[in-house]
């Protein structure tokens, strides 16, 4: 069978190295082209979409070229398959994916009643960087005394408040021990 004047194994080979392209130019620039496809269309996943297309040329192209069934039935068969490789793709890899991303995110509102240490010194009514360690790894955030007293290097502080993406804090006393 022929569309457009040409076989259709030659449409499903093009369409399967256009979308294969596609695909690896798309896990290379993701972080730029996300930004630009969520926030115009919240049901739109590109991947999800680049990856139905791909499995369902290569099945159509694997078909065409094995089978003896007719054209139609190929097309049905290679679009229930991606319709199921497609599913399976993102219940099993791209859903655990983003879940295990926020879980290594923290946020302002997070870092509040935490300890940390003062790594530049905060002058008084200035700002000076504290570094915060958790589990997942350290923060280094910029700071400024709570009270708009001077801390020195060194000294353990408590988190009180965050506004702008600069911690206010308040020295702690606290057991050098513990947090070393």
């Amino acid at each position: 069978m022929e569309l457009f004047g040409f076989p259709l194994q030659t449409i499903y080979l093009v369409m399967l190295i256009v979308f294969g392209v596609l695909t690896l130019l798309y896990l290379l620039f993701a972080d730029i082209l996300e930004g630009i496809a969520t926030t115009s269309f919240d049901f739109f996943n590109p991947t999800l979409c680049l990856a139905f297309f791909t499995f369902f040329s290569a099945g159509g192209y694997i078909l065409e070229r094995l089978s003896p069934f007719k054209s139609i039935f190929i097309v049905l068969i290679s679009i229930i398959t991606s319709l199921f490789l497609v599913t399976l793709l993102n219940v099993f890899i791209l859903i655990p994916l983003s879940k295990a991303e926020e879980s290594l995110v923290y946020t302002q509102d997070s870092l509040k009643g935490r300890i940390g240490k003062v790594i530049i010194p905060i002058p008084e009514d200035g700002f000076g960087e504290v570094l915060l360690e958790s589990n997942s790894g350290r923060i280094s955030k910029p700071a400024a005394c709570f009270e708009g007293s001077a801390i020195n290097e060194g000294q353990i502080v408590l988190v009180i408040d965050i506004q702008h993406g600069v911690l206010y804090v308040s020295p702690h006393e606290f057991s050098e021990e513990f947090y070393s």
